[in-house]
């Protein structure tokens, strides 16, 4: 293999499930594995606490100009292994493609990264700014990594590496989550009308959500198409002869550009309070967000997107820009107003997979993009 996938094949070895998953260790081993690749590089090299053994690791190359500096990012931990039908740790080589968790998301763009400044640093010849690679934690939980890494963090460009199918993504959406609950009252199935039936109250809530969710799509963003609303969780009653007095959904909302959550949260809020005007047995309260991320954009015209396009025709791919629906670590360096794009090898479909993989050639590839970023960004 070459060196880049040899990289990546270490790195799928490295159990690294993100230690809020069952059974995950955490990121600790992929941390010391790449502090010791840029320590052996002599390529200086640091890390950051988040959590108690659970470090963002940071790697720098200087540049003629210390003035101004790109940050290359993507992030070290995995989802679980539950529901996977092959060896997760062990990265075979197949019709062309890398197995195993994590090699299509995150560890294959974090590879070519590595290697990538390790290049450089090799030629000797310095970047025209500085190079930063933070290979962060926690991004597929509650991106704790990244929020520390971007506390007081300057920087005039941001890479981000994910699974983009070699496009550059300039636009993703948000994501909001939290739980709606209704509240009824007990009564014996025998006589419902003692009773208030949380989860018939619930019913109606479902069912305003999906007509809310009907309206959204009249807003189309040019790269992201509508906003999106989804009922992924509801719990309620005790059992079949008790009429329920307590229902529980969890809501999951993707954020367009533009939206910000306090706007959103008070939108369904006031959609309860009409069904509690039409329905007085309806009686919910919203809880605070168990989860939000905003959405991103970046302006085509900054000079990262122009040279990202301009790289991509070198290479003879396309060179359009692009949006995502999922969400990432981008969003919180866009929030700095750092122009921010996404890229990296393979498809989001291979991620978090019962097969994940990545193809060979598309890491090799990554690794000559992301070079060319770093030795040209100025």
């Amino acid at each position: 293999m070459s060196p880049v996938l040899q990289t990546l094949a270490d790195l799928v070895r490295i159990n690294s499930i993100n230690s809020s998953y069952e059974g995950g260790p955490g990121e600790k081993e992929a941390a010391a594995y790449l502090r010791r690749f840029f320590e052996t590089r002599g390529i200086k090299v640091w890390e950051q606490e988040v959590f108690p053994g659970r470090n963002n690791v940071i790697a720098c190359i200087p540049g003629r100009d210390s003035s101004r500096r790109i940050v290359f990012e993507a992030h070290t931990d995995t989802v679980s292994i539950k529901g996977m039908t092959i060896d997760p740790f062990d990265p075979v080589i197949r019709d062309g493609k890398l197995h195993g968790r994590g090699s299509v998301d995150d560890k294959a763009g974090l590879a070519a990264m590595m290697h990538a400044l390790a290049d450089i640093n090799a030629s000797g010849e310095p970047p025209p700014c500085e190079v930063w690679l933070a290979a962060v934690v926690d991004e597929e939980f509650s991106f704790r990594g990244v929020v520390k890494l971007c506390e007081d963090l300057k920087a005039d460009a941001a890479v981000v590496a994910e699974p983009t199918e070699f496009k550059c993504v300039i636009a993703s959406k948000g994501c909001l989550r939290w739980r709606i609950r209704t509240k009824g009252k007990a009564a014996h199935s025998a006589k419902p009308h003692l009773g208030i039936n949380a989860i018939t109250a619930m019913s109606r809530i479902v069912l305003m959500l999906n007509e809310d969710h009907e309206r959204m799509r009249q807003v189309q963003h040019p790269l992201l198409g509508p906003g999106t609303c989804n009922v992924g969780v509801i719990k309620g009653g005790v059992q079949v002869n008790f009429v329920p007095d307590e229902a529980v959904i969890e809501v999951d909302r993707r954020l367009l550009p533009g939206e910000e959550v306090e706007t959103v949260l008070a939108h369904y809020q006031s959609l309860l309070d009409e069904l509690a005007q039409r329905h007085p047995d309806v009686i919910a309260e919203m809880e605070k967000p168990m989860l939000q991320d905003w959405p991103f954009q970046t302006d085509a015209d900054t000079s990262l997107v122009h040279l990202s396009r301009e790289v991509l025709r070198e290479m003879n791919r396309e060179d359009s820009v692009s949006g995502v629906p999922f969400g990432s670590d981008a969003s919180k360096f866009s929030r700095l107003g750092i122009p921010t794009i996404l890229f990296g090898p393979g498809s989001i479909d291979q991620a978090h997979a019962a097969i994940e993989y990545v193809e060979c050639a598309e890491v090799e590839a990554a690794l000559a993009f992301y070079t060319q970023i770093a030795r040209r960004f100025v």
